[in-house]
């Protein structure tokens, strides 16, 4: 391994000394607590953007350096089977915020979030005695990210196909001395590290602190029109030098007249249906990887500053992502689908109390956040979430004796409803199972897939097993009517889109057809104008 150079991540000789030490967590003294109460640790959440989290174990983690991802793994758990609630960036943060399904939360898009006073878990712990701490990417809360990104959303069940996103491409940038690409995110880094370094320390009781990364997301792209769209992987060579070339895998594509109907709208509005060489493939696949191991730097300065201050043996550590990055598997970039991909988050946690290099085979999702914060912080958690606490399973207890709640289902629930997915989409995760569900249930064809035999989904068995199916759409009506609530999105949307246009008066024209989707708009305006109109007339909203 090379060198940072000075302002770069911890030295490789630093580096060398922390992985050799042993984090003496039997030795830990926790923050005084309350009389009559148990003691309460500290507790960082770093969490990313995009981060696939089949990165953080086998064979994932033989494509990339990831040395602090692989500390955590050696002094705590990782979570084999973690995944998002939904897989874009403002209703999956609703969920880990808030601790219930987007259904619940209504976050349906990335516009649409939480209000501004919702009470998070981290406002919970500052009112039980926590002092809190937030640096970077939060994005929860409604009102975020571009018009184009609304709009796409809101007219996703209009008559037409059109290109979203830029070409998904790749920019080398700078030289081997290159260490700090993603600027914002460093500097997030290095206000993390000095709250721990210069407050942190200092403490009397416990503390939260939550850093929000925007790596490893694409960056944007200045020809795709409005706020430019995200479609370019950018890394320097210090980066790309720490991906295992020779291991990347080049994914296998059904042919476009094969794919699934959402999976073929999906791949063109992100503009994937083109010809790709398997050149271009592995680079996107090879500087997203280098991305990664950008990100896995500033979570070894948190682990750095940590470790520095004698605060890490009495802090518990999370590392997880919002959703993950498809980077070519499936004919697509970007998240909005359930494949692994895109699905999959990483989950890693050590501290006091953690039982080290575990590897928990649980389906478990980021809803768990909630109330394993509170169950760190020693507060009661509300019966009404839909996650459960992951301290049980991280301590190696058999749940039914701890929780009050009975054990953790043996599913998790992922369901999307934004931009470049032109169904509302619902997935149920079992043991080896993976159901996917759209709109009704009837007028879109569902989607099973054996992860056991078929890791990379490229099989749907859903009419070779239809007990299965019929089993786990039970399951799945069970937790949420989506029929019903695929109808309501439906009617938000285009509540939504009117009121839009509306605001817009005379300009709707030009606005409209200057958005991401320009270079196929401006083509036919009249026709795609024509097609709003059809489809604002076919029902009623809901009132």
């Amino acid at each position: 391994m090379r060198g940072g150079g000075a302002g770069g991540p911890l030295s490789w000789a630093g580096l060398a000394l922390l992985l050799a030490a042993a984090v003496p967590w039997a030795a830990a003294r926790p923050r005084p607590a309350a009389s009559g109460r148990r003691p309460r640790h500290s507790v960082v959440l770093v969490a990313c953007d995009s981060l696939d989290g089949r990165l953080t174990f086998y064979p994932g983690n033989q494509t990339v350096e990831l040395p602090f991802i692989n500390f955590m793994k050696r002094h705590g758990a990782v979570f084999l089977n973690a995944y998002t609630n939904s897989p874009i960036c403002c209703p999956s943060r609703a969920a880990m915020w808030s601790g219930l399904f987007t259904h619940l939360t209504e976050s349906w898009n990335n516009f649409k979030g939480l209000d501004p006073d919702y009470v998070t878990w981290m406002d919970l712990m500052e009112k039980h005695g926590y002092q809190t701490q937030k640096y970077g990417k939060l994005d929860y809360t409604s009102g975020h990210h571009s018009v184009s990104n609304r709009v796409e959303a809101w007219t996703r069940d209009v008559d037409f196909l059109l290109r979203q996103e830029g070409r998904p491409v790749v920019n080398l940038t700078g030289d081997r001395r290159h260490v700090r690409v993603m600027e914002a995110d460093w500097r997030n880094t290095d206000k993390a590290v000095a709250w721990i370094r210069e407050e942190a320390i200092n403490l009397t009781q416990p503390f939260a602190l939550y850093l929000g990364l925007n790596l490893p997301h694409p960056y944007p792209s200045p020809y795709a029109g409005e706020n430019f769209g995200s479609s370019t992987f950018l890394t320097s060579p210090y980066w790309l030098e720490k991906v295992m070339y020779e291991a990347i895998k080049i994914p296998k594509w059904s042919s476009l007249s094969e794919m699934h109907p959402v999976d073929y709208y999906s791949s063109y509005t992100k503009n994937c249906t083109g010809q790709f060489t398997k050149q271009e493939v592995k680079n996107i696949r090879a500087f997203y990887y280098a991305m990664c191991a950008e990100t896995d730097a500033m979570l070894g300065e948190i682990i750095s500053a940590l470790r520095d201050t004698g605060l890490l043996k009495e802090t518990i550590v999370i590392f997880t992502s919002d959703h993950g990055e498809l980077a070519m598997e499936h004919r697509q970039f970007y998240k909005m689908s359930m494949y692994e991909g895109s699905s999959h988050v990483p989950l890693l946690v050590m501290g006091p109390g953690i039982k080290e290099q575990q590897q928990i085979s649980n389906v478990v999702s980021l809803v768990d956040i909630y109330p394993t914060m509170l169950d760190i912080a020693g507060i009661p958690v509300p019966q009404n979430l839909s996650g459960y606490s992951l301290i049980p399973l991280l301590q190696g207890k058999a749940e039914d004796e701890v929780s009050p709640r009975g054990p953790r289902p043996s599913w998790v629930l992922s369901e999307f409803h934004g931009c470049n997915v032109n169904a509302s989409t619902y997935m149920l995760r079992t043991d080896k199972w993976k159901y996917i569900a759209y709109s009704d249930g009837h007028s879109v064809l569902p989607q099973l897939f054996d992860l056991s035999a078929d890791p990379d989904e490229l099989t749907n068995v859903a009419v070779k097993f239809p007990v299965i199916v019929n089993s786990l759409d039970k399951i799945l009506r069970s937790v949420v009517n989506y029929p019903k609530v695929s109808s309501y999105v439906q009617d938000y949307n285009k509540k939504q889109f009117i009121s839009w246009k509306q605001s817009l008066g005379q300009n709707y024209s030009a606005v409209i057809a200057n958005l991401r989707w320009h270079q196929d708009w401006l083509k036919e305006p009249k026709k795609y104008e024509n097609a709003i109109d059809e489809w604002l007339s076919q029902r009623e909203l809901i009132k």
